[in-house]
């Protein structure tokens, strides 16, 4: 079947070519819906099973329409609560069936679809209603008992799946009860049956779930309020936000009379002459608290929240209901329930821009229909895209579209359009810090500053326009619009005032400020996470000063999740735009790592990923930086010298990338090989002998990770492990390389060599270079010998290198190099557990009877501090005490002193293994 996309009234809906298909064992072959029923049978495990048990429907909808069928699916029942029961749940099956096959073949626009939805709510109210009364008092009307219809109900735009969230309303007086029963017992029992028989399940499923939480204070009144109360507290105590609900309001179900009189004495606390800018605000409020709340929802592309998501449905609905509460007061044209309805009154009344009004009607037509999609799966809630990618394809091709990047590629111009024009409006009418200098300390007080005075000497001088930042109007402009946020954040730092200096550091040294700005603004969460960088992590907090921009990429909630795996990260770093050079890319590799190393040190400082899975995503970020700029410097150097016959450039990593967990101060240990005969010559227009080939390759692929261009520094590589060290060449053959290690490698050399591991080459370079490695571990040698070189080494690190302080846990004794002296060591005599990841080179040696099992989770508590303190204290000094906190957590201890407690009890682990191991107890150190 080829399926297409086309424009109809009811928006963006399948269009069918070949008209003739059967539905798995229905029996059914029809013509106008046989492409909906061949996408339900291949997409929808709900649907189906309806058009298997509801074929006699398909057959009266193909024949004579959408309103017969609804007819025809309408169930009888003899008046009692089970049979109404039953019948609203066979009725509901239809219903379902009978939309959605009308809605996928776009024969009906999505306004009769939610209508036919809503209708149908409204009669099964009544039902239940008359049913649970009915069981209570037989014989009496249903009178004194109302059902107020509020959100999509209310304004008949029921979801496919939608709940029901009604306000039940009644009449003390007039509601029918039993001999000697209270009302209030009465309406309660009423409430609670009418509940049972809308959302029980049974084999026929369901009628509607019934949310009752929107009723005044639900966690404290009764399931049904008595008018009068309920009056009184929308009167006198209500929420904004309560008040304003009642925009979408009707009388659904039950007494209607009882319903009317209440919304019309409700409408002048909804409706008011002058303008409720607490609604208005509420409304807004709502808004940012959505997102933020479902900051995972807010990233358009697999699992964007349809609803709740920056351009979504509910900013569509919020857009309008703004305006409507601005001009529905003096504007009784202006106060229609539904949205598309709202959107057309408003724009026909010149209240808002007739292009943007067209503009969200068809992106709220795209939406809704695409939520329903979603529904119409399995009947489920939902209004998240899937994130799994079959899942989303099958939405896509239930849809009528090929897969899921067709419906994203659809869905995102109205998505972006819906949140710019939103986020134009939550612009408006922001409050600001007060430039009284008594009230501005009372503030700044308040958010937690310990001298307001002199954080109030900050502002000052920022609204001066001291910093050339902030000296524009805009900039003004934009500094006025942030602050009340900003200081709320950075008030709820540890070190508020700390991190206040920080942040005037980095504005210091922007040219513009203006985008900072807005960005905080329109991202209160981020400017809380900023805070905490600023007050905790005097790296992150330079990274900042120089890069700015690094806070755009924390608003994608991903931000806070390792990294993914190397091959998506070179695809990522690799890809070139058109135009692009060398240049650029140096320039765009920069860029993005910086961002991904700036996300991972954010992730600590938040608390959302452990430090050893922070260390294992700083190498893959290296890595696949590499084996970027590796590729694409050799494609350089190629243009001009040609290449090598039979030769290749291979790149060892060695120390903590080797080990594959780096911190962020990281340099990278490399040593260069190539394969091949070293006395080759290039085939370029510029031919080089080999080894210089291969020298100056070298020499290029280290500018190309390490000297800072436009978009600033990368890494600082570190040659000097190579053969001969700083003496040697840059770039030695394999064959060469494995002479050296046979023949004149120091033990310190080998010991090194544990930790190497080849990453870039090809696979066969690879292989020819770890077959090397693995040689020359292999072989054997003087216990003696290696055991005297190893502490003779670690006692010349002890002279020459110092400890900085108590919590440089790399170089303090008991720390990670005795760590590693210890396990090297035990590699080379015993030639086994070797990996160069040393968490599992300890495990080895541990299964062997080797290795104390303790040194597993000392290494890991050394790591998790050390790759902390890189962040929050590169000094190797004991951390602020502001921060120790965060320091205690992210290496899984509850508090500071726990924490010191353990990294104790850790050294004294790693040294006395150490000194077991070595048999030499060095002194000194």
């Amino acid at each position: 079947m080829s399926i297409s996309a086309e424009r109809t009234t009811a928006g963006w809906v399948a269009s069918d070519q070949v008209r003739s298909a059967t539905l798995c064992d229905c029996g059914m072959t029809t013509t106008a819906y046989s492409g909906a029923l061949d996408r339900i049978d291949r997409h929808s495990p709900f649907l189906r099973g309806l058009a298997q048990r509801r074929s006699d429907l398909i057959a009266v909808l193909d024949d004579a329409g959408l309103e017969a069928a609804l007819r025809a699916a309408r169930e009888s029942d003899d008046g009692s609560a089970a049979s109404v029961a039953h019948a609203l749940r066979r009725e509901k099956q239809g219903i379902a069936l009978l939309t959605a096959l009308a809605d996928l073949s776009g024969t009906v626009p999505l306004e009769t679809v939610v209508a036919k939805l809503s209708d149908f709510a409204d009669r099964a109210l009544d039902r239940a209603l008359a049913a649970a009364i009915g069981e209570r008092t037989p014989g009496e009307p249903v009178r004194g008992f109302t059902i107020l219809a509020l959100g999509k109900h209310g304004s008949r735009e029921l979801n496919y799946s939608s709940d029901v969230d009604p306000i039940l309303i009644f009449d003390p007086d007039t509601l029918p009860r039993r001999a000697r029963e209270e009302p209030v017992e009465a309406a309660v029992r009423i409430a609670r049956r009418l509940v049972e028989l809308m959302q029980a399940r049974d084999g026929d499923g369901y009628v509607f779930r019934v949310d009752l939480r929107l009723r005044p204070s639900p966690e404290a009144t009764p399931l049904a309020l008595p008018y009068e109360a309920a009056l009184g507290y929308y009167e006198l105590m209500a929420l904004p936000w309560e008040r304003a609900a009642f925009i979408r309001a009707r009388t659904a179900a039950g007494d209607r009379t009882l319903g009317d009189l209440f919304l019309g004495a409700m409408r002048p606390f909804v409706w008011r002459r002058s303008l409720d800018f607490g609604a208005v605000g509420e409304i807004r409020g709502i808004s940012r608290r959505i997102r933020d709340h479902h900051a995972q929802g807010q990233r358009f592309g697999p699992g964007y929240d349809l609803k709740r998501g920056r351009g979504g449905i509910r900013e569509i609905e919020f857009f309008a209901q703004i305006h409507q509460l601005i001009h529905g007061g003096r504007e009784a044209a202006l106060r229609a329930p539904a949205t598309l309805d709202a959107l057309a009154a408003l724009a026909a009344a010149g209240r808002i821009d007739p292009a943007e009004a067209d503009g969200l009607a068809e992106a709220y037509r795209l939406l809704r229909t695409i939520e329903h999609r979603l529904q119409m799966v399995a009947d489920q809630q939902t209004h998240s895209l899937p994130r799994d990618p079959t899942a989303l394809e099958n939405v896509a091709q239930l849809h009528g579209l090929v897969d899921g990047a067709a419906l994203l590629n659809l869905l995102a111009p109205y998505v972006e359009q819906v949140g710019a024009i939103y986020d134009a409006l939550d612009g408006e009418g922001q409050g600001g810090l007060s430039a009284d200098a008594a009230l501005l300390d009372d503030t700044l007080a308040a958010a937690g500053f310990p001298d307001p005075p002199a954080a109030r000497a900050r502002i000052e001088e920022w609204r001066s326009g001291k910093h050339r930042a902030i000296r524009t109007p805009a900039a003004r402009d934009a500094l006025e619009a942030v602050l009340p946020g900003l200081i709320a954040a950075l008030g709820r730092a540890q070190e508020p005032q700390t991190a206040l200096l920080r942040f005037d550091a980095m504005v210091a040294g922007l040219p513009t400020a203006i985008n900072l700005f807005r960005l905080l603004e329109a991202r209160p969460g981020l400017a809380r996470l900023l805070a905490d960088i600023l007050a905790h992590a005097p790296a992150l907090a330079q990274q900042l000063g120089r890069a700015p921009a690094l806070l755009d990429g924390l608003i994608d909630a991903t931000a806070l999740a390792p990294p993914p795996d190397t091959a998506t990260l070179i695809a990522d770093f690799g890809a070139r735009e058109v135009g692009d050079d060398y240049q650029a890319l140096l320039d765009r590799v920069r860029q993005k790592v910086g961002e991904r190393r700036f996300a991972l040190g954010t992730q600590l400082v938040a608390g959302s990923t452990d430090p050893l899975d922070v260390a294992a995503g700083y190498a893959r970020v290296a890595e696949a930086a590499i084996e970027t700029l590796a590729q694409a410097t050799i494609a350089e150097f190629e243009a001009a010298h040609g290449r090598v016959p039979g030769g290749e450039l291979a790149i060892l990593a060695l120390g903590r990338l080797g080990g594959a967990a780096l911190t962020h101060a990281s340099d990278l240990d490399l040593i260069y090989l190539f394969t091949g005969d070293h006395l080759t010559e290039s085939d370029g227009r510029r031919p080089l002998g080999a080894t210089l080939y291969f020298n100056r390759l070298a020499q290029r692929v280290t500018a190309a990770l390490s000297v800072p261009t436009a978009a600033g520094p990368l890494y600082e590589v570190d040659t000097r492990l190579r053969p001969s060290g700083a003496q040697g060449l840059l770039a030695v053959s394999v064959a060469s390389f494995a002479q050296y290690q046979r023949e004149n490698a120091w033990t310190w050399e080998h010991m090194a060599l544990t930790r190497a591991r080849p990453v870039f080459g090809s696979a066969a370079a690879r292989a020819d270079v770890a077959d090397v490695i693995a040689a020359t571990l292999g072989a054997e040698r003087d216990p003696v010998a290696l055991v005297a070189d190893a502490c003779r080494m670690r006692r010349e690190i002890a002279q020459h290198k110092p400890a900085a302080g108590p919590f440089d846990v790399k170089l303090i004794a008991g720390g990670l190099v005795d760590c590693e002296f210890a396990v090297h060591s035990l590699q080379l005599r015993h030639r086994v557990g070797f990996d160069p990841r040393l968490r599992r080179a300890m495990r080895m040696l541990a299964d062997a009877g080797l290795l104390d099992e303790a040194m597993i989770d000392a290494h890991a508590l050394m790591t998790r501090l050390l790759v902390t303190l890189r962040l929050v204290s590169p000094s190797s000094d004991a951390p602020p005490e502001a921060s120790r906190e965060l320091v205690a957590r992210a290496c899984r201890q509850p508090d500071w002193a726990a924490l010191t407690a353990a990294y104790g009890a850790a050294r004294s682990v790693v040294a006395g293994e150490w000194a077991r191991i070595a048999g030499c107890e060095e002194e000194g150190r």
